[in-house]
């Protein structure tokens, strides 16, 4: 179960260093206009053999892991390209969290705007946490964002946010939930903006016309 600054069950270890967003959903699913039908691609390579037959020994594929919610990656996970179709194929997929103890920089940013709750910890403790999901009788894990802590059946440990993450995840917000917080703030900041300079209000029809 997980409440509602919680995520909470099954994880799956997934200890690949540099795994890019190019693996993660591969060029192919990326012809759409819009977000459907991205989990098919999720770690396409990975899951399916050249045939699309799926590879039975792959983790995400086992019958334990099914409803896996959490991945325990290795370092620089979500480096390469910015394509933000990776973020939103892990979350139609199922995927709440990822654990690693680093994460490529905009998949980063892409990933906590869209909720996609992302955790850095050592590489020993990925290391631990690593030990206990791949036994599939232990292969849960909590993350409390409340109090910034990861636990697993037989490890606890601390993690940090940025304050502007935290609070988009504890109020349920996107990036552009978080902007609108400031909303009053940001009308009278137009406001002042065009009491000041009211002649640039009009600008753009100005210009019209004097090329018309």
């Amino acid at each position: 179960m997980s409440g509602k600054h919680t995520i909470a069950g099954v994880a799956a270890a997934l200890p690949i260093a540099n795994l890019d967003t190019d693996q993660i959903m591969p060029k192919q699913f990326l012809r759409g206009i819009d977000k459907a039908g991205l989990d098919r691609g999720v770690l396409y390579d990975l899951r399916f053999d050249g045939e699309g037959r799926p590879r039975y020994d792959f983790i995400l594929n086992r019958a334990e892991y099914a409803d896996c919610r959490i991945l325990v990656a290795g370092e620089n996970f979500g480096c390469g390209s910015s394509r933000e179709h990776a973020v939103w194929g892990l979350l139609q997929f199922g995927i709440r969290a990822v654990i690693a103890p680093s994460f490529g920089e905009i998949f980063h940013s892409n990933a906590m705007n869209n909720a996609l709750l992302l955790v850095a910890v050592s590489q020993a403790d990925v290391d631990r946490f690593t030990r206990d999901v791949e036994q599939p009788a232990s292969n849960r894990i909590e993350i409390d964002v409340d109090h910034l802590q990861v636990r697993s059946r037989t490890h606890d440990v601390k993690f940090t946010m940025s304050a502007r993450h935290r609070a988009m995840f504890l109020e349920g917000q996107d990036l552009i939930g978080a902007s609108l917080v400031h909303a009053a703030a940001i009308a009278e900041f137009e406001r002042k903006h065009w009491d000041r300079q009211p002649w640039l209000q009009s600008i753009g029809a100005v210009v019209r016309a004097r090329k018309s």
